[in-house]
């Protein structure tokens, strides 16, 4: 079941610019705005740089220094031509080493998103383009007119998934619909976000970027902070929650 997550236009929607904010913040939906295909991946000694087409982003509203999430990867826009439609970013070794970046070759097809301007429409939920891990699909299934993937999720980011909660998957806002003591993720996903995304392409094996709702490692923080070494505290639980009036 998905709700609204699953407001993902099929066309490509125009987004305001995204105007200039402090430097090092910025915010994604992960409502994806459209397709691109990777034209190049090659390694730098900074880590990676590629060149995406993206054709139908607006361009001539689009600055060298702008924000573009790939695959829900923030990555900062070094040269784009209006013209083309193709943009290039760099990665670093670090965002390489946790995400999907890696496996990008000519053809890739991936999820884009242009920063969210200030009061624009919110339809996903909070994602920072700061992605934590990979999740890997272990099975697809097919349930009526809507599929069923489950993913492993990685150990040390189990505790900030919850049913009905909030992830992002390739850049992709999702709600989760069930979670196992092993770490296996359920989603539901129905026909109209497996046409409009890459979702209907992942097989078993397949490596999404996983950005854990960001709420949670706030709220993870504030309980932990103060009585204890950070090291030392249990982190979210239950009974951290039940202690602070949350439950």
């Amino acid at each position: 079941m998905e709700s609204r997550r699953d407001r993902i236009s099929s066309q490509p929607s125009p987004r305001p610019p995204a105007p200039s904010p402090v430097i090092g913040v910025f915010m994604f939906t992960g409502i994806v705005q459209t397709i691109g295909t990777v034209i190049s991946s090659a390694a730098s000694a900074e880590g990676m740089q590629l060149s995406i087409n993206a054709r139908d982003i607006d361009f001539s509203q689009v600055k060298i220094g702008d924000s573009i999430a790939v695959n829900g990867v923030c990555l900062t826009v070094t040269r784009r031509s209006s013209s083309s439609g193709i943009f290039s970013a760099d990665a670093s070794h670090e965002t390489v080493r946790l995400t999907n970046l890696k496996s990008f070759k000519p053809g890739t097809r991936v999820h884009l998103e242009q920063a969210m301007a200030s009061g624009g429409r919110f339809d996903g939920h909070i994602v920072s383009g700061h992605v934590d891990g990979t999740a890997t699909v272990e099975s697809v299934r097919r349930v009526g007119n809507s599929t069923d993937y489950l993913l492993l999720v990685p150990s040390e980011l189990r505790k900030y998934v919850a049913p009905k909660g909030s992830v992002a998957l390739d850049g992709v806002s999702l709600t989760v619909n069930g979670i196992s003591d092993t770490g296996v993720m359920r989603l539901t996903i129905i026909p109209h976000t497996i046409e409009a995304t890459c979702i209907g392409s992942w097989e078993p094996g397949y490596q999404a970027n996983m950005e854990v709702d960001i709420l949670a490692r706030y709220m993870e923080r504030l309980m932990g902070f103060g009585s204890q070494k950070p090291e030392e505290s249990e982190g979210l639980t239950a009974r951290t929650l039940m202690e602070n009036g949350f439950i």
